[in-house]
């Protein structure tokens, strides 16, 4: 199939082949100074990050706050005020945390920032430090440049989004939302060209699932373990509550934006008539490669996926409690209701037997295209990719957009990516081994937030 050429930029090369190269240099030293949150309210150390990218922007004389809800969980708000205090205000946010690595996985130091071939390798470097990084050249370059815009422009580097906010943007728009008051918000993950015989669209995130993240406990009785027949065992009960919710099926839910994404996937016409009917969808996915298939699946089902189980305290005692920690991840629409009739439905009998509780819970988030943000990214995206069509898509994962989109704001995930970047690879590197960023990608997403700048507020 055709792979889309990226074209040059109107901008000056060489400014923006500097632009890039200062982009290099500080995804790289965002990636050694390993920011991993484990979700511990110890860990993270995002302060690193946070004071590097305020000597990054300090030349640029703007308005700059640090703020710590904990020790060492640092977030910074630069906002560079605008010339019509009735323009809406664009915020650009990137979280500086990186999830704990695997170093025995990796090619190479997965702290160590090294170029190598074209390519930053590092711990973050997709998610999402490449974006935190180019946003804050973009906006030093922006500002320095002596051009003014209408609305406000925001930088925001936050903590903790890799554990769902709270030490972070959570706590920072419900305490100082006057500082990061705004109407758009350009953040994590988009950009991502699928290449086909029906031409090029490119995924620009618009909404996000919910999340549903319950602890499942289970009891039993204790006992010796030379004697297991007919025992009360919880660990065996809590088995058979994983195999349940392994096996249970939920109803697909496919409304526009999953016909908008299949649509723009360019696939031949009987496998997008399967992907687009809810009773040929198993069969569809099946024809897929895994990693497709996997995110296509969880872009139109409710999903449980069973992470983590505490339990036993000795190898000769039979467990009386065993815990089970369900990472669910909710469709548009759906509540804690939803939830709880999902778990009876997939638990059936054993649903009385087992004590629910809420870890984190969050509704879906989607926010609106035809907008003047939208317009702007679709006349930006065309200055890389000429003939692309920009789709809107669901994000599995969560991201700290919601909490924009709570507060009314427009906020969609970003970013351009190079025609050489394969699909299913750049997903494997999210929490995954030998994460690693082209410089091509960055030369272009730090010319996308410079174009949708100007073209913004046209």
């Amino acid at each position: 199939m055709p792979v889309a050429r990226a074209t040059i930029r109107p901008m000056n090369d060489s400014v923006l082949t500097r632009l890039t190269n200062e982009t290099v240099e500080l995804l790289q030293a965002m990636i050694r100074n390993q920011c991993v949150n484990d979700g511990t309210p110890e860990s993270g150390n995002e302060d690193r990050s946070a004071r590097l990218l305020r000597d990054e922007l300090e030349s640029t004389g703007v308005d700059m706050q640090l703020y710590e809800p904990l020790p060492g969980r640092t977030s910074l708000i630069a906002r560079w005020a605008g010339t019509d205090p009735n323009a809406p205000a664009l915020c650009f946010m990137g979280h500086t945390d990186v999830v704990p690595v695997s170093p025995d996985g990796w090619q190479h130091d997965p702290f160590g920032g090294e170029l190598i071939d074209g390519e930053v390798w590092g711990r973050g470097a997709v998610d999402m430090l490449n974006l935190t990084s180019s946003q804050a050249v973009a906006f030093r370059h922006l500002v320095s440049s002596g051009k003014r815009y209408p609305g406000d422009i925001i930088y925001f580097a936050v903590a903790d989004e890799e554990a769902g906010g709270e030490h972070g943007a959570e706590t920072l728009l419900n305490s100082n939302w006057d500082e990061l008051r705004c109407e758009y918000v350009l953040t994590e993950f988009g950009g991502i060209p699928l290449h086909s015989d029906k031409g090029t669209s490119l995924l620009i995130t618009t909404a996000e699932k919910g999340l549903g993240w319950r602890r499942l406990t289970v009891d039993g009785s204790p006992g010796h373990g030379s004697r297991p027949y007919g025992a009360d065992n919880a660990l065996l009960k809590a088995a058979e509550v994983v195999r349940r919710l392994s096996a249970y099926l939920p109803s697909p839910q496919l409304d526009e934006l999953w016909a908008a994404r299949v649509t723009g996937m360019g696939l031949d016409d009987d496998l997008t008539r399967k992907l687009l009917d809810p009773a040929a969808l198993s069969e569809a996915l099946s024809e897929l490669p895994p990693l497709i298939a996997g995110n296509l699946h969880a872009c139109s089902h409710t999903t449980f996926s069973p992470n983590v189980i505490h339990g036993g305290v000795k190898t000769n005692v039979i467990p009386d409690k065993v815990e089970i920690e369900v990472d669910i991840r909710t469709m548009p629409g759906e509540t804690d209701e939803d939830v709880e009739a999902h778990l009876r439905e997939a638990l059936g009998d054993m649903f009385d037997e087992v004590a629910v509780e809420a870890i984190r819970t969050s509704e879906a988030t989607a926010s609106p295209t035809g907008n003047p943000l939208w317009a702007a990214l679709e006349r930006s995206v065309a200055s890389a990719y000429p003939d692309a069509r920009v789709v809107p898509s669901l994000v599995t994962g969560g991201t700290d957009a919601r909490f924009f989109r709570q507060k009314g704001a427009i906020a969609y995930g970003a970013g351009l990516l190079s025609p050489q970047i394969d699909v299913g690879e750049f997903a494997r590197r999210f929490h995954g081994h030998d994460e690693r960023i082209d410089v091509d990608s960055l030369r272009m997403t730090v010319g996308l937030w410079l174009d949708v700048v100007e073209h913004l507020w046209d």
